[in-house]
């Protein structure tokens, strides 16, 4: 018979409450996912698995009573059986018993609980719908295009077709009760081009919630062969401060590191350059940066976050000013602030902060357009390695792409490196592409930032 697991997380935090906890709360996770690589036409990964999981975090008073704030403790367990659920209830209750107490520790205040309603467009069927073999099928058909483009192709990293199905619900002690569904679906792949003695690799890849809104996958093998192909010939360039024009998916990191910077925890350890900025000038007034977790069918929207708080569009930069920090109850606690409903959480520990889907807004110029008014100047491809320090601002990472030469995009380069820093990169921004594309919870149009370091030969 199977388990109601909404009734199942009710139970085990009344469980937890009988056993003398002043607060619990309980998330239950259950899903499916199926992966296939192929290569050279040939499977070589096929994975499908199920599962299901839960996680208790329970709040005891720190002194008995109402002040000094909580000592908590988390445990989790995919063993649903009576046995399994009862050792996670009691493992938790013992061992918050000895933990330190934190006054900023805690569930929301019984307020700030809620969800959205109706639908976010966040699960479908169909991801689910194709038998194993026409999966495999896709993946190969994705492979055969990148390859079939060009004769310099001849070797692959391959193909893949990916699907998932997820469920969460969250209950608490103060009421809350909450449950949705995800889905998921992809395509990629990843050709090798070969010429002279020298190899390439690249790749591209369509991403959604429906089959009904994956790319085709010629389409995507095609756009990964081009994409493979145009860095044959690539070349250091000499050391240059030039202006500097990042495609979306390169761009995107870049807005990464503005999350990084407005997350809640690093700025209450102080470990953010944007710590202590609210209500200041921190990029160019063409710069606004949106935090929206409500968008129907986005990457990271949910109809609650990780605490049973409802999720919201937030503000973080507007026209260049620092409107926000992203924050969860706890983080919000320590800066006398309010949660932003940014709480994400896994089965175990405290909860984090993540996005909602977080983005820089659109400008109107195409990513053609702002090639063509550089002069000289780098079009980034490809980051590579890791080299942002948040406290500083500092920013160095080792790139690829295409120089760009009176207006266009004239030959590829690689072994070179981009420097620069946050502070003066996020105000230096001078054109916003038009072409904000999701392909994930966090997103960024084209864009070109000025006076950066280009250090090649």
């Amino acid at each position: 018979m199977p388990i109601d697991l909404k009734q199942l997380a009710t139970d085990v935090v009344k469980r937890a409450m009988a056993g003398g906890a002043a607060a619990a709360e309980c998330v239950v996770r259950q899903g499916d996912e199926f992966s296939s690589v192929v290569r050279l036409g040939q499977v070589e990964t096929l994975k499908e698995s199920g599962g299901r999981s839960m996680g208790l975090r329970i709040f005891f008073h720190a002194n008995g009573g109402g002040e000094g704030g909580f000592r908590a403790a988390s445990t989790h367990t995919s063993d649903f059986s009576k046995e399994g659920v009862e050792q996670m209830i009691s493992g938790a209750l013992a061992l918050a018993k000895i933990t330190s107490a934190d006054p900023h520790s805690g569930l929301p205040a019984a307020g700030e609980f809620g969800q959205l309603s109706g639908d976010l467009a966040l699960y479908y069927d169909d991801v689910y719908s194709l038998p194993t073999e026409e999966r495999i099928a896709q993946a190969r058909r994705a492979e055969q295009a990148a390859m079939s483009a060009d004769p310099r192709i001849s070797n692959s990293e391959g193909g893949s077709f990916d699907a998932a199905t997820g469920n969460k619900i969250l209950a608490n002690s103060l009421g809350f009760v909450g449950e949705y569904r995800r889905s998921y679906c992809s395509l990629s792949a990843v050709p090798i081009a070969q010429q002279d003695g020298a190899m390439q690799r690249d790749f591209w890849y369509s991403v959604a919630r429906t089959l009904a809104k994956l790319d085709s996958p010629e389409s995507v093998g095609k756009t990964a062969a081009a994409r493979t192909l145009r860095r044959l010939g690539a070349r250091k360039v000499p050391t240059a401060r030039v202006p500097v024009v990042f495609e979306p998916m390169v761009a995107r990191s870049l807005i990464e590191n503005i999350f990084e910077a407005v997350n809640g925890d690093s700025i209450y350890r102080g470990a953010s350059f944007l710590a202590g900025r609210l209500g200041e000038q921190v990029a160019g007034e063409n710069v606004n940066v949106i935090d929206d977790g409500t968008i129907p069918g986005g990457f990271g929207t949910s109809p609650f976050d990780g605490e049973g708080v409802p999720t919201r569009r937030t503000v973080v930069i507007e026209r260049g000013v620092l409107k926000s920090y992203l924050l969860n109850t706890y983080t919000a606690r320590k800066l006398g602030l309010a949660t932003t409903g940014n709480a994400s959480r896994g089965l175990a520990g405290t909860p984090g902060i993540g996005v909602g889907n977080f983005f820089l807004e659109a400008g109107d110029k195409t990513a053609e357009a702002i090639i063509r008014e550089v002069p000289d100047g780098l079009y980034v491809t490809e980051f590579l390695g890791f080299g942002v320090n948040l406290v500083t601002g500092d920013f160095s990472r080792g790139a690829s792409g295409l120089w760009i030469r009176n207006g266009e995009l004239a030959f590829p380069v690689e072994e070179i490196t981009v420097a620069g820093n946050l502070r003066d990169m996020f105000r230096n921004i001078t054109a916003i592409g038009s072409d904000l594309e999701f392909r994930g919870a966090v997103a960024a149009p084209t864009i070109r930032i000025d006076g950066l370091t280009v250090a090649g030969e």
